[in-house]
C-alpha cells in the first residue's frame, strides 16, 4: 500500500515493515519529520522496521538529522543507496545518532541490495519476536 506524503512516498512492504522514498532534491525539515512522525505513529503500534531508499538525491537539515527516525517500536533501519554521496549521507546519519544506537545497515542498491535489505529487515525482526517470546 503507498502512501504520499508531502515530501516523498511511503510503501507499507509488510504489516510491519514501510519503505520510504524521499523526494529528488528535498530538504528534509522539522516539518518534514514531523509529518513523517504522525504517519509512523498512525500505523505501527508493535514493532517495525524502515527501509529507506535512497534512490533520489535529498539531505536533512541539521535539526531534522537530530529527530528523524526516533521511534519507540522502531526495531532495524536499512539504508539502500545508489551513490557514493548517498552512502557517506547515511554513514554521517548513522555516525551523528550513534548516541540512539540504532539497528541498522547500509545496502547497495547497485549490488542487489534493496532485496537484502528487506531480507535483513525481516530477520531483524524476526530476531526481536523470538526474544520477545
Amino acid at each position: 500500500m503507498k502512501h504520499r506524503l508531502s515530501f516523498g512516498q511511503f510503501n507499507l512492504l509488510s504489516n510491519n515493515i514501510v519503505e520510504v522514498v524521499v523526494d529528488e532534491g528535498i530538504v528534509m525539515d522539522l516539518e518534514m519529520v514531523d509529518e513523517c512522525h504522525h504517519f509512523i505513529q498512525s500505523r505501527f503500534r508493535n514493532n517495525f522496521a524502515m527501509l529507506i531508499n535512497k534512490v533520489n538525491h535529498y539531505t536533512y537539515s541539521y535539526e531534522a538529522k537530530l529527530s528523524v527516525a526516533s521511534y519507540a517500536h522502531l526495531k532495524a533501519i536499512a539504508f539502500v543507496y545508489y551513490s557514493k554521496e548517498a552512502q557517506q549521507i547515511s554513514n554521517n546519519l548513522q555516525a551523528l545518532r550513534a548516541i540512539d544506537k540504532w539497528n541498522c545497515r547500509v545496502f547497495s542498491g547497485l549490488e542487489l541490495g534493496w532485496q537484502q535489505a528487506y531480507n535483513w529487515l525481516q530477520s531483524e525482526l524476526q530476531t526481536v519476536k523470538t526474544k520477545v517470546e
